[in-house]
């Protein structure tokens, strides 16, 4: 029969829970099938480590409770498997572990980074006669996953954003008049633009006059201009940008750090904007940061948002059943516009990993500072319908549950 291990990777979102239900109950409904569902802690980490938690000894109320939770229950990571050609010590330990637990399954839940992971592993496995099936299951708030329509938790942070930005718009309307005149939103996207482009669907005269995106150039002198006169026309200007945009050629602002994929890490270029706008227009001019905010804000959270991740779990125990479409990743197809339909299909991983999903250009403005009406088109269907919380005292009802081990049977590792 075997056990199936499931764990996700990456930052966390709204939906990545939902997926991790669609995976139990997938699991649940198979169970004659399968010995164990094991969720690996903190990621592929948790295979080095042997911190596998044991589904089976969660109640149904406790299971239930997942689906509405933002981030990840169990945990997730930032963790890079090397290539085992130069290091093999990580695959040797995860092939030992898998090994000592009868785990035939693995499947994982993540971005472009994560499906590379899942397609090493798949090889390594084959390279050594191991009949272990891999799957990739899509998610990233950044929506810059290839193969797929969109990606689970996208649709939930773009509703956050799009309600945010009216928000702080509505301020800013009120006082425009004799205070601040300008207001920017910095969003995550280091190398694409979809999140600050789904902000173009906020309602006027709450809605963005300017879209910075990755994607288009920089360009200063436009883009003064197209803020005085924003302020001339309405008496205000409201800009949403793209962590990732480049003020100078070749340079992001960074912090300076570094995360485990090696990627930098961005952040600021808001500031930088605003410090242009004040010194050059001498305008009032205010920013937020959303950074953290934007990953789960499951109050904000986007019904089919929620309903693609949680199928896409369930699809991936189905094929762990069929023992099909192994080395695919399961991702969303758009069947038709209107009405908004979509269906799951899978990518071969060797075709996902690594790769990266840019805004097309047709999706964005002639003047490269705002979105067409095909970008809204594209982006409305994934951020309809609400799922509301339940709330006791006033605030939303999270649970924080107990990770419950299986007993080790490997010897201690140090990552």
């Amino acid at each position: 029969m075997g056990n199936i291990f499931f764990a996700h990777s990456g930052g966390v979102t709204t939906t990545v829970n939902a997926t991790l239900s669609g995976v139990i109950s997938g699991y649940l409904d198979h169970r004659s099938t399968f010995s164990n569902l094991y969720i690996g802690e903190n990621g592929i980490v948790g295979a080095l480590t042997e911190q596998l938690i044991d589904i089976s000894q969660y109640s149904p109320q406790e299971i239930q409770s997942i689906y509405s939770t933002p981030g990840a229950a169990f945990g997730s990571c930032r963790y890079k498997l090397k290539d085992p050609k130069l290091q093999s010590r990580e695959f040797e330990r995860i092939l030992e572990v898998f090994k000592r637990h009868d785990i035939r399954y693995f499947i994982y839940n993540g971005g472009n980074d994560s499906q590379d992971t899942t397609l090493k592993l798949s090889n390594y496995f084959k390279s050594h006669d191991l009949d272990i099936k891999c799957f990739g299951i899509p998610k990233t708030i950044d929506n810059d996953l290839y193969g797929t329509d969109n990606s689970p938790g996208f649709g939930s942070a773009a509703k956050y954003l799009i309600t945010s930005i009216m928000e702080a718009g509505v301020d800013l309307r009120s006082m425009s008049s004799t205070s601040t005149k300008v207001f920017i939103l910095e969003t995550m996207g280091r190398h694409t633009g979809w999140l600050a482009a789904s902000t173009g669907l906020a309602d006027a005269p709450f809605n963005p006059d300017i879209i910075l995106m990755p994607e288009s150039a920089f360009n200063q002198s436009l883009f003064l201009k197209q803020v005085q006169n924003a302020v001339n026309d309405r008496g205000y200007c409201i800009i949403s940008t793209a962590e990732g945009i480049q003020l100078t050629e070749g340079e992001r602002h960074s912090t300076g750090l570094v995360d485990a994929f090696g990627h930098q890490q961005l952040g600021g270029v808001a500031s930088q904007i605003a410090n242009l706008i004040q010194t050059e227009l001498k305008l009032k001019t205010h920013y937020a940061v959303v950074d953290y905010l934007q990953r789960s804000a499951r109050h904000l959270a986007s019904k089919t948002d929620l309903e693609q991740a949680y199928v896409l779990g369930q699809k991936a125990i189905q094929a762990c059943v069929e023992n099909q479409l192994c080395d695919s990743m399961f991702a969303i197809k758009r069947v038709s516009e209107s009405p908004y339909q979509w269906e799951v299909e899978h990518v071969p991983l060797s075709v996902v990993a690594n790769q990266e999903k840019i805004v097309p250009d047709h999706f964005i403005s002639k003047c490269g500072m705002n979105i067409t009406q095909a970008c809204r088109e594209y982006l409305q269907p994934l951020i309809e319908g609400e799922a509301w919380l339940t709330y006791e005292s006033g605030r939303p009802k999270y649970m924080a549950l107990e990770k419950r081990m299986v007993s080790k049977k490997s010897p201690a590792y140090e990552i």
